[in-house]
């Protein structure tokens, strides 16, 4: 492979990425309530380690979808240092998050969609 493909990829996988970290954030709520820093760690084992997020990225969509009613969040003791701030999907949230799925992704298990992506990848 040439360097110049190579720069391709790995431009096309971080703009996929980027615009799928949404997902992954409320893809890891749907789970389990957690609270922020955790959040990271869980994205990069749900994704199977595709998708690696800062601090800072979850911080910030975080706020856009507690503006926006997605999720929800509660102060908590912790046992170790200052108190934490869990997030939790809201219904507003899980609905949505199911509505994605069923628009956008479940066409990756269509049989042509499947069949065509064998192919591409043989």
């Amino acid at each position: 492979m040439t360097s110049k493909h190579d720069e391709l990829l790995e431009q096309w996988e971080q703009n996929y990425k980027r615009g799928l970290l949404s997902f992954w954030i409320l893809l890891a709520l749907s789970e389990r309530e957690m609270y922020a820093y955790e959040m990271g760690n869980e994205i990069r084992l749900l994704s199977q380690e595709t998708i690696v997020a800062d601090d800072n990225s979850i911080y910030r969509a975080l706020k856009r979808f507690a503006d926006s009613g997605l999720v929800c969040s509660e102060q908590r003791p912790s046992e170790v240092g200052p108190p934490r701030r869990y997030f939790l999907l809201s219904d507003l949230g899980r609905t949505l998050l199911k509505q994605f799925i069923m628009r956008n992704l479940t066409v990756f298990q269509a049989p042509r969609v499947v069949k065509a992506m064998e192919q591409a990848a043989a």
